[in-house]
Parts: C-alpha cells; structure tokens; sequence
C-alpha cells in the first residue's frame, strides 16, 4: 500500500468524457489498496468557461488595474469548481470522496498575492480523510494566509500543490496527469525525432522545466526532489506508463549506454541587452533592474562590454532604467534561449566545440552561450529555434 497524490491539469478535466477518464485513474490506484489523494486544476484552457484565464477576462474587461488581492479571490474559483465536479462523480461512482479548497486543507501561505510562497501545510484533515478511505479532492494553485485572504501560487500551482501536499501526507508517489506521455527529449513541434523519456533524475527535469518545458513546474519538482518523492508523468487518456523522476541517471533505451545529454528546450520572446563596460553606473543599473523584479540571464561579463537576456514582456522598463543613466547599450530583439541538458556531460571535454560545430555548419548563428555543470545555454535568433533544436538533437543521438 502507497500514499500516492495524484494532479489533473486543465486539459485532463475540460470536457465530460476528460473528466471520467481522470476519475477511473484515482479509482484504479484506489481500487488496488493505495491512499489517494487528488489535485486538480480549473477545467480547461483559456477561453473555456471556467479555465483561470477566463476569470480573469471577467474582471480585467471592467478595470485592467485591478487589485492583487480580489484577482486571487476569482482566479480561485476555477479549482473549486473542478474539485466540487471531481469528488461529485467519485461519490457517484461509489468511492467516498471530499472537494478541498486550499485553506480547507490546510495550505498557509505569505501574502504575496498572485504568486504566494507557501509557508506552511497544516495536513491533518487530509490524513484523517485518507485514513477514513475518504479521498480529498484538493483544489490545486491556491493558499490562504494566516489572516485568511485567498492567494494564488502562479503559473503551475497546482503541479506545487501537488507537490507540497504530497511532501506534508509524507506521500510515498506524485502522479502529475495531462494530454501527454510523459516528458519529451525536446518539443515535437520543434523536433520530429523527439521521444519520450523512461526516466530522468531530478536535476535533469528541474533544468528542462525551468527552461521552458511546460509540462511540470520547475518549483514542484524541487519540493519532491527535497522530499525524495518519487514523480511520474503520465497521460490521462493512455496506459502509457510515462516519464519515471527520481535521482536515477538513465540510459539510452536503444543503446543501453548512459548518454550525454537528456534533453532540449527552448525559451522564445527573448531580448538580448549589452551595455557598454567602461561605464560606471553598471552596478546601480542592475540593483534597479533588481527592484523592479525583472530577472536577468545568461549574464557574460567581458573586458568591454556585459551581456544578458531578459523576457521581452520587460523590455519597455529595462530601457527605462538605461535611458535614466544615460549609458551606450544595444538592443537585439527577437531571440530565443535553446538549453541542452544532462548531467553526464559534466566534465566531459569537446561538449561546446561539437554543439558549435554542429551550429557553424547550418549557419546558425549563436549571439551568446553560457555553460554550467549540466547545461549548455544558447542564445540564437527567434527563426533559428526550430533547426537549432532539430540538429542538435541529431548531433548529439538524444
């Protein structure tokens, strides 16, 4: 018997027959002695009815600059629909089950609204339910802080609440539900040769995650990777037996050798900014671009000049902050950030000059590159994403 969390995201829960496929996962896993307990998502994508994005076109439609703090309130509706439908047709299937909305369960958050941190789970609820054979439907992306105002956990919260759920029940498995396979060796879309991945250690997913794979939020998987929870993806509408995550290097399933690198991924709406060395305020330059909450990357720092990227959603106000200091800077819009990863070529020498090879000879240009233990980041022109994805993926046999 395992304590297992399960999360359906939004495509897994858009339509009537989604739904019923998702309730026969929990009931399978339930049905074979298992505890279970279920996160789910808001149904839907944006421009369904009660996906998140949708809410929100309620409220930003009658005043754009609407508050932080009521944003949560409506963006938290979607969950609690979805949780009250999920446990409805539990119930109705005969396995006992509860909707809970964040704060039900106990999840305590700071007051950050819109992408609150959580503090901590109060999971006593949820074990009693579980130990009573009951199944919490939890609604996923949402807290509650210590004064009782609703927060939102950002972008892929429910994937944390998965997580964080999973790490406070002491959950032995975190089952992560959508439309796909499992996780990829790069997007299909960029690469047709990309495949699924048997298994992949922590690190490895962590890198591909915070480097554009959508399919798990990087934060969700470093609380399993802190708590030694084992991780799968899985499709909610296949057998298919998905993407195992645990701290396990893998092996090439063809070859049955370690290979180099596990995968590649790519960030689009990228703006490369560099800035004349020799000025002074540098140093102040980037502490304001710091207050104003803008993340810079892939950061090179030469005898005559500094380079670094930004998303192209802050371009307006980093050149807001360079204009005010008056200094020489350049602008190279349109770019993308493609990222290889593994944790084997680590140490491995020839990695760069080979990936440089590969570019230099499909004339693809690279404008910056940085290294660090497990991967190699490149930055190239937004029309070159696709065939730098394609080529490196066949370089390098991933």
């Amino acid at each position: 018997m395992s304590v297992v969390v399960q999360k359906f995201g939004g495509t897994s829960l858009k339509t009537e027959e989604a739904r019923r496929m998702a309730v026969n996962k929990v009931i399978e896993s339930f049905t074979v002695g298992n505890k279970v307990a279920v996160v789910v998502s808001a149904m839907g994508r944006k421009e369904d009815p009660y996906a998140t994005d949708t809410l929100i076109s309620l409220v930003k439609e009658i005043d754009y600059e609407v508050g932080k703090r009521d944003l949560d309130l409506i963006m938290s509706c979607g969950e609690v629909i979805s949780a009250v439908v999920f446990s409805t047709l539990l119930n109705k299937e005969g396995v006992k089950a509860v909707a809970l909305t964040g704060a039900q369960a106990g999840v305590i958050t700071d007051n950050n609204f819109n992408c609150a941190g959580t503090i901590k789970v109060y999971s006593q609820r949820i074990t009693q339910l579980i130990d009573q054979g009951i199944i919490p439907v939890i609604t996923g992306f949402q807290g509650v802080t210590q004064d009782g105002d609703i927060t939102t956990l950002g972008r892929g919260g429910s994937d944390t609440t998965a997580s964080i759920v999973a790490e406070a029940i002491g959950a032995d498995l975190v089952e992560i539900y959508t439309d796909v396979n499992g996780l990829m060796t790069a997007d299909p879309r960029m690469c047709e040769n990309a495949r699924i991945i048997d298994e992949i250690g922590y690190n490895e997913v962590f890198q591909l995650a915070d480097n554009g794979s959508k399919i798990i939020h990087p934060k969700a998987v470093d609380i399993v990777r802190r708590a030694n929870i084992e991780m799968k993806i899985k499709n909610t509408f296949t057998n298919h037996k998905g993407t195992k995550i645990t701290y396990k290097h893998i092996k090439n399933a063809e070859s049955k050798e370690e290979r180099l690198l596990t995968g590649i991924t790519s960030l689009s709406d990228r703006v490369q900014i560099i800035i004349n060395e020799n000025d002074p305020y540098n140093e102040e330059i980037f502490t304001e671009i710091a207050q104003s909450m803008i993340s810079i990357d892939m950061i090179n720092v030469y005898t005559d000049k500094k380079a670094f990227i930004i998303n192209k959603e802050n371009m307006k106000k980093v050149k807001e902050i360079l204009d005010e200091y008056n200094v020489n800077y350049l602008i190279n819009d349109d770019c993308a950030k493609v990222t290889i990863i593994g944790n084997k070529m680590t140490g491995v020498p020839g990695i760069m000059s080979r990936v440089i090879k590969c570019l230099k000879s499909n004339n693809i240009e690279i404008l910056q590159a940085v290294d660090s233990l497990a991967t190699i980041a490149l930055l190239v022109k937004k029309e070159a994403v696709k065939f730098t994805i394609t080529e490196l993926h066949r370089e390098f046999k991933i």
